[in-house]
């Protein structure tokens, strides 16, 4: 139906065409007439059909698009040469703009339609937007969906405000101030401050704002030229100032700085944690970090020569629960592996950080002074992976590094 409505108009507009064609330009040959009286017609046609094509392509109907309107603009001249001021209107309506418009629509080249959201970026376009919200300031209608008692009291607030103001700075034997005291309390009823909370607060809000605006040429700003400025203006997030601390930390370190931040939580929630803050660690390297916090104590810290290469030495005293027989000398075997366990972690970091891959054998035997079995017990402890859920953590026990 939009296109039979079209057609329609446009032959409309033809016979306007027509009319002038013989009354105006003269052209009294039927044979140059016919060929020539429809130009207009068929131009507005192919350039909606370009506006189309562009609009499927860039996603704008481009010159086309407004080609149509300034078509349509010079088509609406004969309608009024024909029919005088009030037939033209008629014969300019019904004939080149509905041809145009449902020609529009018929296509679907209307860019809204299209793309909804979508806003044209043409001059006139731009222009009408940009007024349009220029007189909606002027008229006080910037904030929308708001009732007409809304307004009302959202103007008269605006006006209590200044009312108020030239009120304070006014002498007190001046002649006006009553005529203003007045137009002040009539103001605030209009505005009826006192019935609607959120209208009191923000009459108090703007009225302070108004009465210390001298205040702000005195404000103390820090210069926008100096580094200090800008990390004050922008400052980094909680999360990467975690992230920083703790990948800067040994991991023992950060182990034990988040254990101490989240005593609550057990060794798999406080590996992912970690995990999450850039520190890789297992549930199992946090629980025997966090037992061989309060049982290790330094005695004193040396140098031990062997093939006279200075090496650090650190003696320490592990103080497990007092056993018997061989469980004590197991368990003491534990408890040295528990010991050890924050430097396995550094060298295997470095490792880790160097090749990509944990720490082999011959490395945690050359870099931490083991022998073997040590050493091997050491990288089981290294790629044991961490507990799935809570209940679980509780068996890796100095029973289990034991065997």
């Amino acid at each position: 139906m939009t296109a039979v409505a079209a057609a329609g108009c446009t032959a409309y507009s033809a016979d306007t065409s027509w009319r002038f064609a013989e009354h105006v330009l003269d052209m009294v040959a039927l044979k140059e007439r016919m060929a020539l009286f429809a130009a207009a017609e068929l131009a507005l046609f192919a350039v909606a059909l370009m506006a189309r094509q562009n609009l499927r392509e860039k996603g704008m109907p481009g010159t086309p698009g407004v080609l149509v309107w300034v078509i349509t603009g010079v088509q609406i001249i004969p309608a009024f040469a024909e029919s005088g001021f009030w037939g033209g209107i008629v014969r300019a309506f019904v004939g080149p703009v509905m041809a145009a418009w449902l020609w529009h629509l018929a296509m679907g080249i209307e860019l809204r339609h299209r793309r909804p959201g979508a806003e044209s970026q043409s001059l006139p376009s731009v222009l009408w937007r940009e007024g349009r919200e220029r007189l909606l300031s002027r008229l006080g209608l910037t904030v929308r969906d708001r009732t007409a008692e809304q307004i009302t009291r959202d103007r008269w607030t605006v006006k209590a405000v200044s009312l108020a103001a030239r009120l304070a700075d006014m002498a007190p034997d001046d002649k006006q101030r009553e005529r203003v005291a007045r137009k002040l309390s009539l103001a605030v009823g209009r505005a009826q401050a006192g019935a609607h909370p959120e209208q009191k607060r923000m009459l108090l809000q703007l009225l302070a704002a108004r009465r210390h605006a001298r205040s702000l040429a005195t404000v103390e700003l820090p210069s926008p030229w100096t580094p200090e400025a800008e990390a004050a203006v922008r400052p980094r997030s909680v999360a990467k100032v975690a992230h920083s601390a703790l990948t800067g930390m040994h991991p023992v370190d950060a182990i034990r700085t988040v254990a101490d931040a989240h005593p609550h939580l057990d060794p798999a929630k406080l590996a992912s944690l970690l995990v999450a803050h850039g520190v890789v660690v297992s549930a199992t390297q946090v629980e025997f970090a966090l037992r061989g916090t309060p049982s290790v104590q330094l005695r004193h810290r040396g140098y031990a020569t062997a093939a006279d290469q200075r090496q650090p030495r650190v003696a320490a005293l592990w103080e497990p629960e007092s056993r018997t027989g061989a469980e004590a000398s197991d368990v003491s075997d534990a408890d040295a592996d528990a010991a050890l366990l924050p430097d396995a972690l550094r060298v295997d970091q470095a490792a880790r950080v160097e090749t990509g891959r944990p720490a082999s054998l011959r490395r945690l035997q050359t870099e931490l002074r083991i022998g073997q079995k040590r050493a091997q017990r050491m990288q089981r402890l290294l790629t044991t992976p961490p507990a799935e859920s809570a209940d679980e953590v509780p068996m890796q026990t100095t029973d289990s590094i034991r065997n």
